[in-house]
């Protein structure tokens, strides 16, 4: 059976969701899970969680990302991006400097009110359904953190190409709409492509095409355990690991505090646990059971 990451670079017109029902049908596997919603609109990196790995999903999706992202100054559109109604347009003069300095107003924590048109629910309805209907509700705003924003290219007076590394629930939407507003002139998202998910790259990535043409797609899947960088290693002796495949307590008083990326003597990934006061947790295994 199919268990392991595949880092798809989501293609242009396809939601998340379209996604993980092609790779379903692939790989034969009904647990199929992605890691961060990505627009239809937008392309680039998508892990998609397979088998028993789909129970690092909710790691994933609590990661940073990063975007390279199109900002469009001088319209503004009911969806924030071009691919919505034009709502506006408006003339653009920004002198030397003001891009810059209004993008050092968006860098670090800030409070982001999300877009209508978007999966979030308020009073059990999802924001586009209500957007669709032409209505409009207040939302309240998110904390989220921008770790990372520069512009990478011009092209012409009105289009921006820049680089955005973000907290988890940032939209870059929104934040390409914000950003007009404090210029003073309007502006929506003209392209999106993510360059980082979970640690994971461009690099790291396959078009949907490749998985098709390969002879053994499951030889494309990463294990699970490369979501787990920064955990430290710890190889359990076959008694411990007995306690931790039954969900119980070790006792390891030597072991200093913290989580632990947790294999077999044979090296089989295990689980990802928690030492604290001597005693050794699971968070969450990933053994097939």
């Amino acid at each position: 059976m199919a268990s392991g990451i595949l880092i798809v670079d989501k293609p242009a017109g396809w939601t998340s969701m379209d996604v993980c029902a092609k790779l379903r049908g692939i790989f034969h596997e009904k647990r199929v899970g992605h890691g961060g919603t990505l627009d239809p609109m937008a392309t680039g990196v998508l892990p998609v969680f397979m088998g028993r790995a789909t129970r690092a999903v909710e790691f994933a999706e609590k990661s940073d990302k990063e975007y390279v992202a199109g900002l469009k100054l001088g319209v503004i559109t009911n969806t924030q991006d071009t691919s919505g109604e034009v709502l506006e347009e408006r003339p653009v003069s920004i002198a030397g400097g003001e891009l810059e300095a209004a993008l050092e107003k968006f860098r670090g924590d800030l409070l982001q009110v999300p877009p209508m048109y978007s999966a979030i629910k308020i009073n059990g309805k999802k924001l586009y359904e209500l957007a669709r209907k032409g209505r409009e509700v207040e939302r309240p705003a998110r904390p989220v953190t921008i770790k990372c924003l520069e512009i990478v290219d011009q092209q012409g007076d009105s289009l921006y190409t820049i680089r955005v590394r973000c907290s988890k629930g940032t939209y870059i939407r929104t934040l390409c709409h914000d950003l007009g507003q404090a210029l003073d002139c309007g502006g929506c998202m003209a392209s999106l492509r993510r360059t980082m998910a979970a640690g994971f790259t461009l690099e790291d990535a396959v078009t949907l095409e490749q998985v098709q043409a390969a002879e053994d797609p499951a030889a494309l899947l990463l294990p699970v355990d490369r979501l787990f960088p920064d955990r430290k290693k710890l190889v359990l002796p076959s008694a411990v690991e007995k306690k931790i495949r039954n969900g119980m307590t070790a006792v390891l008083p030597e072991l200093d505090q913290g989580e632990y990326r947790v294999y077999s003597q044979d090296g089989t990934f295990l689980a990802v646990c928690r030492a604290k006061g001597g005693k050794l947790t699971t968070v969450k295994s990933f053994f097939e059971v």
